[in-house]
């Protein structure tokens, strides 16, 4: 876009004015039209929460979001700015972003009519264009709307009902832009009331001082589901004048989720090339945000980000990092071990009812990790509670035996690979038992590891988190206390 450095020039070059959700609007639609991907980077919501988005942007609303924590609401919030021009043209110093063919201040007003044609003319960036801010208990209506400022009064010698000795507070200051407040129902009901006119009228009363100023702007709102009844709620007024509400969500596979968290997850360059992630890594992170969502140890109100997969996904690959510079090691593979690395990035991202609560944080996650390696072994291997005895040979039985004789396995957290595999190649019948599957190749001791697991989990070997080690033995022996004791059984 030519930028015009005057009004006249403006005026010549048959610019006109309109309204930032007409703004929207017709962006939208060129971009509709060319196909373009409106929300980049916004994963899941393709079929739900963006035709929505796209609807309100179409009927020109102001819109509220509406969902659990981690949903993408302000992700989404913050992407509309690229929908609006690049730059927009405003009367130069305007704290108001003043159209100069529809100003709105008396400083523009005043400075248009003395310099007519020849006002100066400034542009300003969409990026600009986006305000945000958190509602807290402690916002105030000055914060939001304005509140005269006596100094000014004093300075221009104005009295207090004159335009110029107020201060403007945010929403006036976005004017022709998009205003986005998060966490609605931590604003205080006085405070929501204040907002009223904004989505209505269009105008502002600052200390019993009505002043119309057709303000233009798009609101947008977000709110948890669970603020309602924790911390505040969205008075049935200001919810009635936000004309779309728009309910977002968790992602509802897999693998959707699993790109959320490679897209998100920062990790450091080296790290990224030195630690290997197997897709049964990837696929049992995500498992267990799943399985945190279902469980009955925490709080379905408050839900389970998708920041625990991101935060645990940088957590899995630093411990493997770890471990690996430990080692002096170049390379590394993430292990089922590492996962207890990650259970910081769990204990911190759920909320715990009653019964949680009773249990432990790090209790509840190590349940969260073993359910969600139960789910993965029986999604490749046979329940072991299953097999029909006389009817089909036990694939675990070389297993139970290595174990029944008397031998324990150690997994210790910061082995190098070579003991790694060697302490895993050692259990009889394991890597048999891994390689009869159609498992591929460079995995195959992510599979036999996993295996030792799921196992564990069926109660067929025992397993006792010890420090800096996962220990596996026969099921007897553990109960029973000690090797001598199980032979004399």
């Amino acid at each position: 876009m030519k930028q015009y450095k005057t009004l006249g020039e403006l005026k010549k070059s048959g610019y006109r004015p309109r309204s930032i959700k007409q703004e929207l609007r017709e962006n939208l639609i060129e971009k509709l039209h060319n196909r373009e991907t409106v929300f980049e980077g916004v994963l899941g919501f393709d079929d739900t929460v963006i035709p929505d988005l796209e609807r309100a942007i179409l009927s020109r609303h102001n819109m509220l979001l509406l969902g659990l924590r981690g949903q993408a609401k302000t992700r989404l919030a913050r992407l509309m700015v690229h929908l609006l021009d690049e730059y927009m043209p405003v009367v130069a110093g305007s704290d108001m972003n003043d159209d100069p063919l529809q100003p709105i201040s008396r400083f523009a007003k005043d400075l248009i009519a003395e310099k007519g044609d020849d006002t100066p003319i400034s542009y300003v960036h969409r990026s600009e264009r986006y305000v945000e801010k958190l509602a807290t208990p402690d916002v105030s209506v000055a914060d939001l709307i304005g509140d005269v400022d006596p100094i000014k009064a004093a300075t221009l010698k104005l009295p207090y009902s004159d335009e110029r000795v107020i201060h403007f507070g945010l929403v006036p200051r976005a004017h022709r832009s998009i205003f986005v407040i998060n966490e609605l129902p931590d604003l205080q009901a006085r405070i929501q009331v204040s907002l009223f006119n904004m989505l209505q009228e269009g105008d502002i009363q600052i200390r019993g001082f009505k002043l119309r100023l057709p303000l233009d702007i798009t609101f947008v709102f977000t709110a948890n589901p669970e603020d309602y009844t924790n911390r505040g709620s969205i008075i049935t007024p200001l919810k009635d004048r936000i004309e779309s509400q728009i309910l977002t969500h968790y992602p509802k596979t897999i693998e959707i989720a699993r790109k959320i968290t490679e897209q998100e997850a920062r990790i450091a360059e080296p790290a990224k090339k030195a630690v290997s992630i197997p897709d049964l890594h990837s696929i049992l992170l995500e498992t267990l945000s799943f399985t945190a969502r279902d469980s009955e140890f925490i709080d379905e109100k408050s839900g389970v980000s998708a920041r625990l997969t991101i935060a645990g996904m940088e957590n899995l690959v630093s411990t493997a990092e770890r471990r690996m510079l430990l080692n002096k090691e170049k390379k590394t593979t993430t292990r089922i071990t590492d996962f207890w690395g990650v259970v910081p990035a769990i204990t911190g991202k759920v909320e715990l009812v009653y019964e949680g609560e009773q249990e432990g944080p790090y209790a509840v996650a190590i349940a969260l990790l073993s359910q969600s390696v139960k789910e993965l072994f029986l999604e490749t291997f046979p329940n072991p509670d299953k097999l029909q005895r006389g009817q089909q040979r036990d694939p675990y039985g070389t297993i139970r035996a290595y174990f029944s004789g008397g031998n324990t396995l150690d997994l210790m957290n910061d082995a190098s690979d070579k003991d790694y595999k060697k302490a895993l190649d050692d259990v009889a019948g394991l890597r048999k038992l891994a390689e009869n599957y159609d498992l591929p190749k460079d995995e195959i001791y992510t599979y036999m590891e996993l295996i030792l697991h799921g196992l564990s989990e069926f109660n067929i070997i025992n397993r006792d988190i010890v420090e800096n080690r996962l220990s596996f033995k026969d099921l007897l022996a553990d109960m029973l206390g000690d090797d001598e004791g199980y032979e004399e059984y």
